[in-house]
């Protein structure tokens, strides 16, 4: 195995954290929200300088070799690995928008059970809705898995 093999990849993983080192510090305005977009901007181009030249040195063609030969001797076929691919993007995607549905619909819901104790069945019933949502790209993503 060459170093570059494990240099390069961290070196994309370095670059695509960068933009929370300002968010970490609690950048948000004035001259060094500045500084934080130009760091951002440093690190979206050092992102797209290895996508360009990661596959230009071999290293994508190699890697890509010795997972196939691992795939083979595994006996996983390119479909599962889709499917297996599928199901981690329906649990993620539907978790992701649960979140966002409870976000908008919890604080509504607290600040109509402040005002009329009588309304907490009504507004949790909205925020059950958008946990509804997780629960049925989990369910979506057990039947893709039962498939392969």
């Amino acid at each position: 195995m060459n170093a570059a093999f494990f240099l390069l990849p961290l070196a994309v993983v370095l670059l695509l954290a960068m933009p929370l080192v300002p968010i970490y510090k609690g950048v948000t305005t004035g001259r060094r929200a500045k500084h934080a977009v130009i760091f951002n901007l440093c690190a979206f181009f050092g992102v797209a300088a290895l996508m360009v030249l990661l596959p230009m040195g071999g290293f994508v063609t190699l890697a890509a070799e010795e997972g196939a030969v691992a795939a083979e001797a595994a006996g996983i076929s390119i479909g599962a690995g889709m499917g297996y691919l599928a199901a981690a993007l329906v649990t993620g995607l539907s978790c992701v928008g649960a979140g966002i549905a409870v976000a908008a619909a919890a604080p509504a819901a607290i600040g109509a059970f402040s005002e009329d104790p009588k309304a907490f069945g009504k507004a949790l019933i909205f925020v059950a809705l958008g946990e509804g949502v997780a629960l049925y790209g989990l369910l979506i993503s057990i039947l893709i898995i039962n498939n392969l």
